[in-house]
């Protein structure tokens, strides 16, 4: 068995999260069945990787620690909906401001990645910050008027300074997160 891990920005700036938890509670208040990422769980995945051998670890640690890049800012911006606002699976909150910035954080790892073994990334990269998972159709309808009423909303702005390679254990309360590695300035 592996360890499953990611590679993300933490988002720790406690006004972004307050705003984030404001989103996710008129998003519970439209009564859909939703699974929401906890507080301290919220992030920007750069790149997942699922379950990692033991021994691919400590080549991931280093690659991690060693992606040096300037900081720069991002703001979050607006709600939407994977794979779309007619069959939303995940809500989430946009980037608008430090998507090319992170793209190239993506570009300079994936070949790294696969060079190790792992799959291309075939979605592409869409950076976001997934607020919930939509579990089931309830009250879909409104979930996506509140969704579309808050399209433009800001959540804030913040400097993104390091990635960071996470461990991501799940248990039944939901997955617990740890920093296995992060980048040095």
């Amino acid at each position: 068995m592996g360890v499953r891990c990611f590679i993300s920005v933490d988002i720790e700036d406690q006004s972004i999260l307050d705003a984030l938890e404001e989103a996710q509670r008129r998003l519970r208040g439209t009564g859909a069945d939703l699974k929401c990422v906890e507080r301290g769980n919220i992030h920007i995945t750069v790149r997942f990787l699922g379950d990692v051998r033991e021994g691919l670890v400590a080549e991931l640690q280093r690659l991690v620690s060693d992606t040096a890049f300037n900081p720069f800012r991002v703001e979050f911006r607006g709600l939407g909906a994977f794979p779309s606002l007619r069959r939303p699976r995940v809500v989430w909150a946009g980037i608008s401001d430090g998507v090319e910035e992170l793209a190239a954080i993506f570009r300079r790892l994936e070949p790294e990645l696969v060079g190790m073994g792992f799959r291309p990334e075939g979605r592409g990269f869409s950076p976001h910050i997934t607020l919930a998972r939509v579990r089931s159709g309830r009250n879909r309808d409104r979930l996506v008027e509140e969704v579309m009423a808050h399209a433009d909303d800001v959540f804030g702005e913040m400097e993104v300074r390091h990635i960071r390679l996470k461990k991501s254990v799940l248990t039944p309360g939901g997955p617990i997160y740890s920093t296995l590695a992060e980048s040095r300035r």
